[in-house]
């Protein structure tokens, strides 16, 4: 598929991934619908939350147009292994959960290459796409600064909520791992 034939919000999100991909579709029509859906542009700090249950190249895209970082603490990661996406809005709390349609075999849709899938994904509706649920959630706290020691075995600097005390010593989490026999 040509670059020339995706939207031009999303050569953006193709220079920052690197590559055009199904996966980077996704992504962008989760977060524009998102943004639809709750009125909202991109983020300038953290007052756009996205809560993400995968590591999938969808990610990038959420994070170019959204403005959702893990840097401003806006981008929280669930290691569930889900196309699941969750936008909250501060201060209300109003929210939208986007989950991936799970397509059977015989579906045309499944059926289709990667550039077919990717050209049907460019031109489907939100609902094709996703199941939605707008509700209003309990915010995750703001991000927060957090002071920096040294660690006693290896001299780097980790954050103080990171540090394990040992036998009297303040240890970065992979040292704390070897001094317990755990390796890293």
């Amino acid at each position: 598929m040509d670059i020339t034939d995706v939207p031009e919000d999303m050569r953006p999100v193709i220079a920052f991934h690197g590559h055009f991909c199904p996966g980077i579709t996704t992504g962008y029509r989760a977060a524009k619908a998102a943004m639809r859906l709750l009125a909202t542009e991109r983020a300038e700090d953290e007052e756009l939350v996205a809560v993400v249950e995968n590591d999938s190249c969808a990610v990038d895209a959420i994070q170019v147009l959204t403005g959702c970082t893990f840097g401003k603490g806006n981008l929280i990661f669930r290691d569930y292994g889900k196309q699941v996406y969750t936008f909250i809005l501060r201060p209300s709390g109003r929210s939208v959960r986007l989950s991936g349609k799970v397509r059977s075999p015989d579906d045309p849709v499944s059926r289709l290459d990667r550039e077919g899938r990717t050209r049907w994904m460019l031109k489907a509706t939100d609902e094709e796409l996703f199941n939605i649920r707008i509700e209003t959630l309990e915010l995750p706290p703001k991000a927060q600064i957090r002071e920096s020691l040294v660690c006693d075995c290896c001299g780097e600097g980790v954050m103080n909520t990171r540090t394990r005390l040992i036998d009297g010593q303040t240890l970065c989490i992979p040292c704390a791992k070897v001094v317990n026999g755990e390796g890293q």
